[in-house]
This record gives C-alpha cells, structure tokens and sequence, in this order.
C-alpha cells in the first residue's frame, strides 16, 4: 500500500500541469453545479432518514481526487477542489458562498493522503483514502461548523452522517478517479503528465 512508482518524483508545477489541473478544475465545477442540482430530488427520498443524503456526496470530491491522481503534484487536489468550488459559485450554487470553505476543506483532506503517501504511491488505496478524507472534511463541515446544514442533527445522526460521507468519498471520488485515470492514460491522453503510465501501475 505504501508502494512507490519507480519514476523519480518532481514537485515543480509545469505548464502543462497547470492548464490541465485548470481543465480537471472547470469540469469539476460544472459537475458540481449539476451535482447540487440534483441534490434536491435525493434529499427528497432521504427525507425518511437524512443522513442518506451523505452517500450522494461523493461527487463533489471529484476534483480534488482526480487532480491529485492525474497531476501528481504538491497542491494539485486543493487547487483542483478550490477552482471547482469557486466555478458553482460562479454559476449560481444554491449553497451559496459556503461552497468556498466546502472546497478548501475538501481538497485538503485528499491533498493531506497524498502527501502522506508522499506523493509517491497513486494506486487505488491511496485514491480511496482520498476520497475518504475529502469525504471526512466535508461531514465535520456539514455537522460542526456553524454554518453547516446539519448542525442541528442529532449526535447520532452526524456520526452517520460523517460515515456516509466518508463511504460516498471513497467509492464515488476514489474508486472513480483511479478508474478515469487509468482509463485516460490508456488512451494516451496523459502522455506529457506524470500519469501517464497509471493504466500499468498495480492497483494495491
């Protein structure tokens, strides 16, 4: 799990890294604006139990996750989270301007794993792990912070709250990414990115 590539890492953000972590970022910011819409028919058929609505959140990491895996650089799943998160606000979030602090917090969770692993190892634990985290932040933020949504739950109902979140994390941002991402690099599309080779890395 704490395997590393066998390519030499380099932290120097280039060019090419810089306009396609802005691509990733605008994408990702048109999914969240697509993601919030649709949201409202999911709270709707979670209205019996709330927490449910956490397993739909996953597709806000999406971003951070997925910067992270096909740059490869310190920073890359923060910026990625924060430009997407400022893109749904540009386009009309319902959320509103809390969406700014969802971003940052959310990027920094996966961007912390990636920087555990050292920014080394990009394979499917570390993905999830990502996901995970970003999933984690996002639930201390609906559930803790003052301006969360669900700050009025039940103790109870945040810690399932929290744990949806984490769960949609992993599996929507994490495993999704890492299957993009090596899906993108089989077709040659990340050719001049440092994940280029992903589709011939072990998964674990």
């Amino acid at each position: 799990m704490t395997s590393t590539t066998s390519t030499p890492v380099s932290y120097r953000w280039r060019v090419v890294d810089i306009v396609v972590a802005a691509v990733i970022a605008v994408a990702g910011g048109v999914i969240f604006w697509a993601w919030s819409a649709l949201a409202t028919g999911i709270s709707v058929l979670s209205a019996g139990y709330p927490p449910l609505s956490a397993l739909w959140s996953g597709g806000w990491f999406i971003p951070a996750v997925l910067g992270g895996l096909v740059i490869r650089k310190p920073g890359a799943a923060l910026f990625c989270e924060m430009v997407a998160a400022t893109g749904e606000l540009i386009a009309g979030s319902p959320y509103g301007g809390t969406v700014l602090l969802s971003g940052i917090l959310q990027g920094l969770g996966a961007e912390l794993v990636f920087a555990a692993f050292r920014y080394r190892s990009w394979r499917l634990p570390a993905s999830v792990l990502a996901g995970a985290a970003a999933g984690l932040m996002c639930g201390i933020n609906d559930c803790f912070l003052l301006w969360g949504w669900n700050i009025e739950y039940t103790a109870d109902f945040k810690a399932v709250y929290i744990v949806f979140c984490m769960i949609s994390g992993a599996v929507i941002a994490g495993l999704l990414s890492w299957l993009a991402t090596r899906g993108l690099a089989r077709t040659g599309a990340l050719s001049s990115l440092g994940a280029r080779n992903a589709h011939r890395e072990p998964i674990v």
